[in-house]
């Protein structure tokens, strides 16, 4: 792990953190498509200086991915190798510049946890919909590196958050499928790789392949 003082604003690296409860299901189906999707648009498998990684509020640390998450990332041809679960720690939370939970008690968590996290901490729905709103062109050209327009896609999207709220609660929720069939954690991968996708083509310049 990476010492909290090599975290926020320094170097040339911006770290993306994904929180869920258990870090067997949600988080590492976001954290594992958001690094295929950002090195498949950027042609980097490196991510640009994007450190994507997850947690769990209460995660089970050392546990391996759920089986059916590790089906729903071979669907999209992300990679699940190598994943354990971790429980979510203070540190996690001091490294990132941007935190996206799966749902509101989450994001409360992570608020709570203190860090000034509540400027950089959305979730995933939450960020989604307020990158919508935000015009491309007033972001820094990917000449400037991704690193730095990550960081004023998260300015600009903590700029917006009480002018555009959301139609209801759920609609900032990614519901979880710990237990459920198959057909049920295809349901959830769709739904969050449609939440990615415009996030990742704010964050990269690059919009998803026709």
């Amino acid at each position: 792990m990476t010492a909290p003082d090599a975290g926020r604003g320094i170097g040339d690296t911006f770290r993306i953190l994904h929180v869920s409860t258990g870090n067997v299901c949600r988080s590492p189906i976001t954290e594992r498509l958001t690094r295929h999707f950002v090195a498949d648009r950027l042609g980097d498998p490196r991510g640009g200086g994007l450190i994507v990684e997850s947690a769990g509020t209460w995660g089970h640390e050392g546990a391996p991915m759920e089986a059916n998450a590790e089906t729903v990332l071979a669907d999209f041809g992300a990679d699940a190798s190598g994943f354990t679960g971790r429980e979510l720690l203070d540190e996690h939370v001091i490294c990132a510049d941007l935190v996206l939970t799966a749902t509101l008690d989450h994001r409360a968590q992570v608020i709570s946890m203190g860090h000034s996290a509540g400027l950089r901490t959305f979730t995933l729905k939450e960020f989604t919909r307020l990158v919508k709103a935000i015009d491309p062109a007033t972001l820094p050209p990917l000449e400037d590196g991704v690193v730095e327009r990550a960081r004023a896609l998260v300015r600009a999207a903590a700029a917006l958050r009480g002018w555009l709220l959301a139609p209801t609660a759920e609609a900032d929720e990614v519901y979880d499928p710990y237990g459920a069939p198959l057909t049920f954690f295809r349901s959830v991968g769709d739904e969050i790789h449609q939440a990615l996708d415009p996030v990742v083509t704010a964050l990269t310049g690059v919009p998803a392949r026709a």
